[in-house]
């Protein structure tokens, strides 16, 4: 399961829109990793005024890379996360989260091309 979703919460997605807002706790409290570690890239790209900011440390464990896996696979998540802190995501392997300025629209283009991505490879990433 993606996430842990309150009764109230269910309820509001059964009778109409969902808020943004609950929607984006529903996602930092059921991907505690995920959400820390976004929240720290908008942090560290913000305070150093660069293009983007990424991750390239792999997670502690399984459980962290499935938060992220499942964070930035689903459109609606990514999406909320996007709209929340005025950045674009992207996304290579299983771990390396990229937070981009939207303005930043050649990083961004660059950071996911297929070149980008095959220079991205690793052996130790063959199986994550």
């Amino acid at each position: 399961m993606s996430l842990t979703v309150s009764d109230d919460l269910l309820r509001q997605a059964r009778t109409g829109e969902v808020d943004d807002q609950a929607f984006l706790d529903c996602v930092r409290d059921s991907l505690p990793y995920a959400w820390s570690l976004v929240s720290g890239l908008v942090a560290e790209r913000a305070e150093s005024g660069a293009a983007f900011a990424d991750n390239q440390v792999p997670p502690p464990d399984e459980a962290a890379r499935g938060q992220l896996l499942r964070a930035l696979a689903s459109d609606a998540m990514r999406g909320a996360l996007e709209r929340h802190f005025g950045v674009r995501l992207a996304f290579q392997n299983c771990h390396r989260v990229a937070v981009f300025d939207p303005a930043a629209v050649g990083a961004y283009r660059e950071f996911t091309t297929a070149r980008a991505q095959i220079l991205n490879q690793s052996p130790a990433l063959v199986d994550c």
